[in-house]
């Protein structure tokens, strides 16, 4: 999952997305100052041991 954190005229936004690519395009619109944020679980597939 993939978040974006966006500062703007004092307020706070979070904003969620699937992929990389869908949140790397939204970003490209944003205005503010904003964070892009890789959010990966402890669960997912590519910690899991064979």
């Amino acid at each position: 999952m993939w978040i974006i954190t966006r500062y703007l005229e004092s307020n706070i936004s979070l904003f969620e997305f699937e992929t990389e690519e869908e949140a790397r395009e939204a970003l490209k619109n944003m205005k503010g100052c904003n964070i892009l944020s890789e959010v990966v679980y402890f669960n997912d597939p590519c910690f899991q041991v064979a």
